[in-house]
């Protein structure tokens, strides 16, 4: 047996979490106007809610698409630098975006928001971040994933009030200013270069032989984790894209509608830190099964339920069962994958989780204009998580099955 290695963990480990944190919020801020924005931007399209639905996946693609060339680039920079970079791009994105409803929105988005921008600070961070920590990486990476949630949680109300008062332009002019004084100085301050990760010991007398995961090809375990991020993301994204329209729809007011996705990002931030915990015990392809399964109850909720008060309490639901999930597929890169693939796994994973949300938020907008109201789309999120819910059952029993063959 081997000693254990010393932990790369220390008190500055969660200090650079807690900046990945507030960076990784303000940058996912920026895709929440939008959101709040929808039919206002919609109403200077004819109404066509699937064009801003569009600018708003073309930032999740971008983001996914950019993160391969980011996570190779901050392998070889440093994050410090790309971090910088993206913060400038999506302020550069949000001024660009305010210029039309239609063309200027899909660049400013898709090209500076997410190819250049966010994409330059979410999966370089990630890789980053899992760098500082062993032992308690899942709780970490479940912190810094929260990001999102916070951006979701604070900043829907605040927009809303803004957008009233002086246009969804204005909006994204003064965020666009606030995020680069936020971003870019924590990023030349704290993103120092990470700890070196003690290699781990090798078995004396392991035998060398074809590499396998789940006693399958690494390859093939990988493509079904990236199918069952992709369908999860799908469902994942639909409620948080359309939720103050729905609302709306409904004869909801938009600032309730704000307010709905606030507590279903709030309920998000909070759990997701429980969930992380969880990772830390049952591993990630377990969390995901889990959380993927009260994401598509809540899902399922969504088609039905229409009053105020049951929204609010579907929405929470909803936060509850989706917070955990991303984070658990990077857990579970880490854990089946050699540490030095992660620089190119991991924004991968994140490319398809991207491309999952992109696809969820504009399907749902595309489904709205054909049938006029959202239930199909609501159903039509129910069906990709199943198949999701699958493919994770397939993973986690496959252990137990490699375990009864070699006996």
């Amino acid at each position: 047996m081997f000693p254990s290695p010393p932990s790369v963990e220390t008190r500055a480990s969660w200090v650079i979490a807690t900046v990945a944190l507030v960076i990784i919020g303000m940058a996912f801020g920026s895709a929440w106007i939008i959101a709040v924005a929808l039919k206002d931007i919609a109403a200077e399209a004819d109404g066509v809610r699937s064009i801003p639905s569009l600018a708003s996946a073309l930032a999740w693609l971008g983001a996914g698409v950019g993160g391969l060339m980011m996570g190779w680039i901050a392998e070889r920079i440093g994050v410090r630098w790309t971090a910088m970079f993206g913060g400038l791009m999506i302020g550069t994105g949000l001024a660009l975006s305010t210029l039309g409803p239609a063309t200027p929105l899909y660049l400013g988005h898709g090209l500076f928001i997410g190819l250049l921008g966010i994409s330059g600070i979410n999966a370089p961070l990630y890789i980053y971040v899992s760098r500082w920590f062993d032992r308690r990486r899942g709780s970490a990476l479940a912190l810094i994933s929260s990001g999102s949630y916070i951006a979701g949680a604070l900043w829907p109300p605040i927009f809303e009030r803004a957008i009233a008062y002086v246009g969804w332009r204005q909006t994204m002019l003064w965020y666009a200013a606030l995020e680069i004084l936020i971003i870019v100085p924590l990023a030349a301050i704290f993103l120092k270069r990470p700890p070196e990760v003690p290699p781990p010991a090798v078995l004396v007398g392991a035998t060398p032989g074809k590499p396998s995961v789940l006693g399958w090809p690494p390859n093939l375990v990988f493509g079904l984790i990236l199918a069952a991020s992709f369908l999860c993301c799908v469902p994942m994204a639909m409620p948080q894209g359309h939720l103050v329209a729905f609302c709306s729809d409904l004869g909801i007011t938009a600032s309730l509608g704000a307010l709905m996705i606030s507590v279903l990002l709030g309920t998000a931030f909070l759990s997701r830190q429980v969930w992380g915990i969880i990772s830390d015990r049952i591993g990630g392809l377990r969390t995901a099964l889990v959380g993927s399964s009260l994401q598509a109850a809540a899902m399922l909720a969504f088609v039905f339920t229409q009053g105020e008060l049951g929204l609010f309490t579907v929405s929470a639901a909803f936060g509850l069962g989706f917070s955990g999930v991303i984070p658990a597929y990077v857990l579970a890169m880490r854990e089946l994958f050699p540490a030095h693939e992660a620089s190119w796994r991991i924004p991968v994973l994140l490319l398809f989780t991207g491309t999952g949300m992109a696809a969820g938020g504009w399907f749902a907008g595309y489904l709205y204009d054909y049938f006029g109201f959202y239930a199909p789309a609501f159903a039509a999120g129910v069906a990709f998580n199943v198949i999701n819910l699958a493919i994770l059952a397939v993973l986690v029993g496959r252990p137990r099955l490699v375990a009864a063959a070699g006996n």
